[in-house]
């Protein structure tokens, strides 16, 4: 057997949205090294599995990614099926072309799938489009911790025209805040704090770019939390698109 590894995407949260892909990784796996934002429920399907924790989270103790390359290095060359097991997509802001790149570089074989990301089943589960005729022709999908501490090109994102969605931004919302309306993006322009995405536990604060500090510190806005900031967030999940197209 081939050394291969699965670097999986286990979507957001909501264990009904685990793809086929994923479950098909999921049923052949001996070894699955999951991240701290995965569902638990998702690991219903790899019984036979060793389950092998390699948490990150900000702020918090994680573990180092060297570790988790070499882990990963060792499993796969005993013959293991080793699935890597990410919240979310893989590819977007998982770390998985990086972890790919360097199991490539080492002979191993690699198969990435696809995961929901948090922002997209997050503001569906609000009733927010991220694009819509006329109102949004794109959307950013931006972090904003940065390896370098380096500050985002906030006056192209303000004059982008696309909805922002931001993830990583709740210890930032000073940052995000004052950047924008530096950039000159209206104080008035509608934002949703949407944390726990998908989760039967997610929470949604509804404010504006002038007023989401104060807001969010007065809904005690915690991590894991998405940002989408943009003409779009004024759909609300009892009204929805129909809000926005006849507003």
């Amino acid at each position: 057997m081939n050394a291969k590894v699965w670097l999986v995407g286990a979507g957001p949260g909501d264990p009904e949205l685990l793809t086929l892909k994923a479950v098909k990784a999921l049923k052949q796996a001996e070894i699955v090294m999951i991240d701290d934002l995965v569902n638990p429920a998702v690991l219903e399907h790899c019984p036979g599995a060793r389950i092998v924790s390699v948490g990150k989270r900000g702020g918090c103790r994680s573990t180092p990614q060297t570790f988790i390359h070499r882990l990963m290095l060792r499993y796969a060359r005993q013959g293991k099926c080793v699935v890597r097991l990410k919240g979310g997509d893989p590819c977007i802001f998982g770390r998985g072309s990086e972890e790919a790149d360097w199991l490539y570089a080492h002979g191993i074989e690699v198969e990435l799938v696809n995961g929901i990301t948090a922002g997209l089943a997050g503001a569906t589960n609000c009733g927010i489009p991220l694009t819509l005729r006329g109102i949004a022709r794109g959307v950013s999908l931006i972090t904003a911790h940065t390896q370098d501490d380096s500050s985002l090109n906030w006056h192209a994102l303000a004059q982008s025209g696309t909805t922002l969605v931001i993830y990583m931004g709740v210890a930032k919302l000073a940052d995000i805040q004052a950047g924008l309306l530096a950039a000159g993006m209206s104080g008035e322009m509608p934002v949703a704090m949407i944390e726990n995405a998908s989760l039967p536990e997610q929470r949604e604060c509804r404010s504006s770019l002038a007023t989401m500090q104060d807001d969010a510190a007065a809904f005690a806005l915690k991590s894991p939390a998405i940002l989408v900031i943009g003409e779009v967030a004024r759909a609300s999940s009892e009204v929805g698109l129909p809000q926005l197209l006849h507003a």
